[in-house]
């Protein structure tokens, strides 16, 4: 198929745990670029932070992602009797693994500094009304923001060492999910691909970036199908080509 360089990935999770990780994962990338803001891009940064804590305060993140980090790890243990397997690279990753665990066990709750912090709470309020952060409206991060760069950036470490032992925890998880599936090339006709009952958690679908197609899953981790969409197509309608050439990665 086309060089790498030319291809874009797209992933779609097959059951709920794994949709809360990816949007964990992308809200945690969205606070790590933006967290240098200026006064005229700021709520970029608290949009992402707001909806962080929605997802932290409604589920239990903490015991549902140390049971996912386990099962891996139990994965992980059978390979150390297999011959030939770098057993000192394995060990250093279920050494990891395991102080990870204990990091998760021993962490205040997720997100608790943040929703006893005055102003954080204030914006959060505020966002869900068009143009309610204004400075009339919160007079209060208006201030806050003709602070220093210095003195915003410091806060904000501050903040985002709250969900640093999430972010390492997600991280080396969806890493270790990532890798558990390989690219494999298929070609399918009338856009539309059907899965050969393999059980997965997550679809990793690679197609070239200048067929200007995306990829629309349906079903769940035991049987799924995959309908191809045009760009510009309107309405979503299909279309109008024999095969579609792709690489797909059941994770």
């Amino acid at each position: 198929m086309e060089n790498a360089k030319t291809m874009v990935i797209f992933e779609h999770p097959l059951n709920e745990k794994m949709r809360t990780w990816l949007r964990i994962e992308f809200l945690i990338k969205q606070l790590e670029q933006n967290k240098h803001f200026s006064t005229h891009n700021a709520l970029l940064f608290f949009h992402s932070l707001a909806e962080l804590l929605e997802i932290v305060e409604r589920n239990d993140i903490r015991g549902d992602l140390s049971k996912d980090i386990e099962e891996q790890k139990q994965k992980l243990s059978v390979w150390l009797n297999v011959q030939g397997v770098d057993t000192s690279l394995l060990n250093a990753l279920l050494g990891k693994l395991n102080s990870i665990l204990s990091e998760l066990t021993i962490a205040p709750k997720l997100g608790q500094s943040l929703k006893e912090d005055r102003l954080i709470m204030a914006i959060r309020k505020r966002l869900a009304i068009p143009g309610g952060c204004c400075s009339f409206d919160l007079p209060s991060f208006y201030l806050w923001l003709q602070q220093t760069q210095t003195y915003r950036d410091n806060q904000v470490s501050l903040w985002l060492n709250s969900f640093s032992t999430l972010y390492q925890a997600i991280s080396l998880y969806m890493q270790l999910v990532r890798q558990s599936g390989n690219f494999k090339s298929f070609t399918c006709n009338n856009n539309f691909y059907q899965n050969p009952n393999d059980v997965a958690h997550l679809l990793r679908i690679r197609i070239s970036l200048d067929k200007g197609l995306y990829p629309q899953v349906s079903g769940n981790a035991a049987r799924y199908a995959i309908r191809f969409v045009g760009l510009d197509s309107p309405n979503d309608q299909k279309i109008e080509t024999n095969c579609v050439e792709f690489e797909l990665a059941n994770c």
